[in-house]
C-alpha cells in the first residue's frame, strides 16, 4: 500500500471584528493545514488547534508531520493518533486525496447521494443585550437562524433583548459551559420563553448532573462529547449532540458517530471553529440531514479562501472539487 508524503503549514487568517465567547475575544484564527500525496494526487484538509482541549498549533502541526512514512489509509490513522485537530486535519486531507485518485466525489465515496444546499445558523458574539439586539436584527434580514452566544450572568437580559428585536427569527443558543446550577433554572425558563430552540453545553463538562430529568429546552452536549466512546455518559442529560470535526476527528469518525447518536435518539448539530471554507467542506456532507447546521466560520472571517463555499444569506452550497472532495 503506498505511503503517502505529508505536509503541514500553519496559516493565519483575519475575523471580521472580533468573535467573542464566555472564555474570551479573538480577532484572528489560526489554523493548521495538512496536505497528504502520492506524487500524483495530493489532498488537504483543515484544522484549528483548540487550547480548551490542551492542543497547540505547534503540537497539532507537530503530531502531523510525525505521520511522514507512516500514514497509509484512514483506518490505519484511526488507529495512529488519537481524536482530535491533527487527525481531522489528516482524516479529511485523505478523503480529498481519495476523491481525486478516484475521480470520485467525496460524498459518493462516503455512500451519500447528491448534496443539497444547507441552511446554516449565523452565530451572533457575546457582548451587553442592546449590542447583541442590534446584531441580531441586523442579522436576521438575510439569516432566519441566529446563534447566540452566552455568558452566564445577564444571559436573561440577553435573551429577551434579542427576541424583542427579532420576533420571527429561530434561535438556537450556546453557553460554552458559562452557567452554573444555581442559574440554570432562571435561564431556562428565560430560553424557553423566548422559544430557544436547543441549548448548548450549559454547565461545565463533567458537571452536568444537574441537566438530568426534564428540560424545558432541549439541550446540546458539546463539550461533553467528541466522539463514539463519550454517548453513553450523555444518557438522561442531553437531548442532542454537536458534532465537530475537530473534536471527532475527522470526518470518518464523525458519520459514524452521527450513526451511533441517532440510534439513541439524538439530535444532531453539526457545528464549527471559526475557520476558512477548506474546514467547512468535509462538514457538508456531514450535515446532510442534520437537525441544525452551524457552518458560518467562513463567513466570520474578513476574507477566506479562493475559492471558497458559495454562500448565499444562510444558504451554503456543497463545494467544489477544486476546495475539497
Amino acid at each position: 500500500m503506498t505511503r503517502l508524503a505529508v505536509e503541514a503549514s500553519v496559516e493565519t487568517w483575519p475575523i471580521a471584528g472580533a468573535f467573542t465567547i464566555s472564555r474570551g475575544a479573538k480577532h484572528e484564527v489560526v489554523v493548521v493545514v495538512a496536505q497528504v500525496s502520492d506524487g500524483r494526487f495530493a489532498g488537504r484538509g483543515e484544522c484549528v488547534p483548540y487550547a480548551r482541549y490542551g492542543e497547540t498549533v505547534e503540537g497539532v502541526r507537530d503530531a502531523i508531520l510525525a505521520m511522514r512514512g507512516v500514514l497509509r489509509d484512514r483506518a490505519g490513522l484511526a488507529r495512529q493518533m488519537p481524536a482530535g485537530a491533527a487527525r481531522n486535519a489528516l482524516d479529511c486531507a485523505l478523503w480529498d486525496w481519495e476523491a481525486k485518485r478516484n475521480g470520485q466525489r467525496a460524498a459518493s465515496l462516503a455512500g451519500l447521494g447528491s448534496l443539497q444546499p444547507l441552511t446554516t445558523a449565523f452565530t451572533i458574539s457575546l457582548d451587553v443585550p442592546e449590542v447583541m439586539a442590534a446584531r441580531a436584527a441586523q442579522a436576521a434580514r438575510t439569516m432566519p437562524l441566529l446563534k447566540l452566544k452566552l455568558g452566564g450572568a445577564g444571559d436573561e437580559a440577553r435573551l429577551r433583548a434579542v427576541r424583542a428585536a427579532c420576533p420571527g427569527a429561530r434561535l438556537i443558543a450556546d453557553a460554552n459551559e458559562a452557567w452554573t446550577e444555581e442559574l440554570l433554572p432562571l435561564l431556562m425558563a428565560a430560553a424557553a420563553e423566548v422559544r430557544v430552540e436547543v441549548i448548548e453545553q450549559p454547565l461545565p463538562a463533567g458537571r452536568d448532573g444537574a441537566l438530568t430529568g426534564r428540560r424545558p429546552v432541549p439541550v446540546c452536549a458539546d463539550e461533553s462529547l467528541h466522539d463514539r466512546a463519550g454517548l453513553d455518559a450523555l444518557a438522561g442529560r442531553y437531548d442532542a449532540v454537536n458534532i465537530k470535526l475537530d473534536k471527532a476527528g475527522g470526518l470518518t469518525e464523525a458519520l459514524a458517530l452521527a450513526a451511533a447518536a441517532r440510534s439513541r435518539g439524538l439530535r444532531i448539530m453539526v457545528g464549527c471553529m471559526v475557520s476558512t471554507s477548506l474546514a467547512m467542506a468535509p462538514a457538508t456532507l456531514l450535515a446532510q440531514g442534520a437537525d441544525w447546521v452551524d457552518l458560518d466560520g467562513a463567513l466570520l472571517l474578513a476574507r477566506d479562501r479562493t475559492p471558497g463555499l458559495r454562500y448565499e444569506g444562510a444558504r451554503v452550497h456543497p463545494p467544489a472539487p477544486e476546495l475539497w472532495g
